[in-house]
């Protein structure tokens, strides 16, 4: 997807009240936004598809809502306060700073967009016939990409689990990484910068105590994870889920939604015996893999990204990517986090937070498998993959019509309910119809302008059905449903409505793939 195509998907969630800049009115604030009346419906679905697959699919998975304001050791004994840090490096000309890690990650990619460019040519020139294991073990121009890339890759893993900050530079300067906005590679040193935000807790300035706001909402689930367990009468294995706002002072904050200052996570902390790590670890990665592909996006859109250097805590760790309009990007990380918090906060706590097997009798310090996903890069994902504009009408009328195609058990709105004019009493069956499904579905009524702009207007918010009520509904009770993604209508009588709505939009069949 394009420059073009993205800067309209960020036109069209303004335009339809999904996403607003935040402060618009003072001119904005930078990298944070307010989702609109259609994007907090969104927002809420697939909150209640990522808790509901949680809590109501796993008996030994339970939630809690942990407060935002911490005791400032919880962040010492996490090793935020002192290792977590971004590297970055500014461009001398344009005075633009970027994440060195990211411009190597960029470049990268770039190899493997070439390596791909040459394999795509082949399979066209030699068809059926095309062996691409072959091609890339013997074409000259791709062993070529594919020497460089690894080499870049090499230098970069070492440099990262090194943290060596002067190799990173010198990466970026030996393989001429220009800055994108001034075209040149005029570049400072690397050096690191911890994204948390501190502020004050207390009525004077001596005696104010000094907080962060979270960077992530583990820890919260970490320092309950006994009260928890106790109160629950909870057994290894068992899970804390937990939905909620977290805060990272991102100096490069851009791309939208998909990096921002202020953003929520869903986040579930799956608590085990240690040595049994790895089996939950591709359990894990198994069941939230099916979660996302159960949306009914093509398979090509996913895949997995091992990390190259793995975070203080853990010892395996990989991303759910999704295919933006950027390029593949995380929209999930699934973590081995060891025993590394809960041994952390008994040591800067001190107190135990060992469990007692009865089936081994002995106490230890449970392994934790963390799958985290952003609710903001969800929420970008399914815009991104919905969003099209289609040619319709006939060859001498074309016409586009621009269409979210979202999985309707995540549509802002399920049904909008048209009375194709306003009089003889359509308005009053129309307003009939909704109040019989309200408690069911999110309706919306519409009787302005003709029914075919009322239709693209819901297309263009994803609605996934349309009813018109016309003269034959009043002598008949039958109306037409118009199906969004086809376009095809039929009518059926208005009886017949909730179960065929309700069986499209419920999450049941949803679950029902993850669970297979």
């Amino acid at each position: 997807m394009s420059d073009d195509v993205f800067k309209k998907l960020v036109s069209h969630c303004k335009e339809y009240g999904f996403v607003f800049p935040s402060s618009e009115i003072y001119d904005g604030l930078g990298a944070v936004y307010d989702y609109g009346q259609l994007g907090v419906e969104l927002k809420n679905n697939i909150k209640k598809y990522w808790w509901d697959s949680m809590v109501l699919l796993h008996e030994n998975v339970v939630g809690i809502d942990s407060a935002i304001f911490m005791h400032p050791t919880i962040w010492k004994a996490s090793g935020h306060v002192d290792a977590f840090n971004d590297p970055l490096i500014d461009n001398k000309d344009s005075k633009k700073r970027y994440r060195a890690d990211v411009l190597i990650e960029e470049l990268m990619a770039k190899y493997d967009d070439k390596i791909e460019k040459e394999v795509e040519k082949a399979r066209k020139k030699f068809g059926d016939s095309f062996d691409e294991t072959v091609f890339k073990e013997t074409n000259q121009r791709v062993l070529e990409n594919v020497a460089k890339r690894n080499e870049i890759h090499n230098r970069f893993v070492k440099a990262l689990n090194d943290s060596d900050l002067v190799e990173l530079k010198a990466i970026i300067e030996d393989y001429e990484v220009v800055c994108p906005v001034s075209g040149t590679k005029n570049w400072t040193d690397v050096r690191q910068f911890n994204l948390m935000f501190s502020t004050e807790m207390g009525s004077t300035a001596d005696g104010a105590l000094k907080i962060y706001l979270r960077p992530e909402t583990a820890q919260g689930i970490f320092v309950n994870y006994l009260n928890v367990q106790k109160t629950g009468r909870m057994k290894i294995p068992f899970g804390i889920a937990q939905i909620g706002k977290a805060f990272r002072n991102e100096i490069v904050a851009r791309q939208f939604i998909f990096r921002m200052r202020e953003f929520e996570q869903m986040e579930m902390q799956f608590f085990i015996r240690p040595g049994s790590e790895m089996e939950w670890f591709e359990k894990w990665k198994n069941i939230r893999i099916k979660w996302h592909k159960a949306l009914g996006f093509p398979e090509r859109k996913y895949r997995f990204h091992d990390h190259d250097k793995l975070a203080h805590y853990a010892n395996a760790a990989t991303d759910i990517e999704f295919e933006m309009p950027f390029g593949f990007k995380e929209v999930e990380g699934i973590h081995s986090r060891t025993d590394f918090d809960l041994s952390q906060h008994e040591k800067f706590c001190g107190k135990k937070l060992q469990y007692f097997d009865p089936e081994l009798n002995q106490s230890y310090t449970p392994y934790v498998i963390e799958t985290s996903i952003g609710v903001d890069r969800m929420f970008l994902s399914m815009i991104a993959a919905s969003y099209c504009e289609e040619e319709v009408g006939s060859d001498d009328k074309k016409d586009t019509r621009v269409v979210l195609k979202l999985p309707a058990v995540l549509a802002p709105i399920k049904l909008a309910v048209l009375p194709l004019v306003k009089k003889d009493g359509m308005p009053e069956k129309a307003r009939e119809i909704i109040n019989n499904l309200k408690f069911e579905f999110n309706c919306q009524y519409d009787e302005k302008d003709s029914i075919g702009k009322r239709y693209r207007r819901q297309d263009a918010i994803g609605t996934p059905f349309c009813v018109t009520i016309d003269h034959t509904t009043l002598e008949d009770n039958t109306v037409t449903i118009r199906y969004r993604d086809t376009m095809m209508q039929e009518r059926i009588n208005i009886s017949d409505l909730q179960s065929i709505i309700g069986e499209q939009v419920s999450m049941k069949n949803l679950f029902r793939k993850i669970m297979e």
